[in-house]
């Protein structure tokens, strides 16, 4: 499972930088979960022909992301700003406490900060 979803994280950000053919059996094998067998049949190509062809694409997607990074630097903004999301959620206790406000705010700003860093 978690292949299948790096290589659709990947996919959304460098498919475009893929062959149209490419991107077409791309999707047939990661997005629509056919076999090697039925996209093979489909093209007319042999089964072969189809698993040397996504494993290309893996390494073009993986070589992209180990030069430009998007996904990782995605991630860690996604995480930031769930990181942000629960520092805004404060108990009742909190809500009338300036201090642990403050704190909060001050959490929240050099989140944010980083943030505008990385993008």
């Amino acid at each position: 499972m978690e292949k299948i979803f790096e290589q659709t994280l990947l996919y959304d950000f460098y498919g475009e930088l893929l062959t149209p053919h490419q991107q077409s059996i791309y999707e047939d094998a990661v997005y629509n979960d056919m076999s090697l067998g039925e996209i093979a049949q489909e093209r007319g190509i042999s089964r072969q022909g189809v698993h040397d062809l996504i494993k290309r694409c893996d390494k073009i997607l993986q070589d992209y992301e180990s030069k430009l990074h998007l996904v990782e630097r995605f991630q860690k903004a996604k995480q930031k700003v769930g990181e942000i999301e629960a520092l805004t959620k404060l108990s009742s206790d909190e809500a009338f406490d300036n201090d642990a406000v403050l704190r909060r705010m001050e959490q929240i700003r050099s989140l944010s900060g980083e943030l505008k860093m990385e993008l």
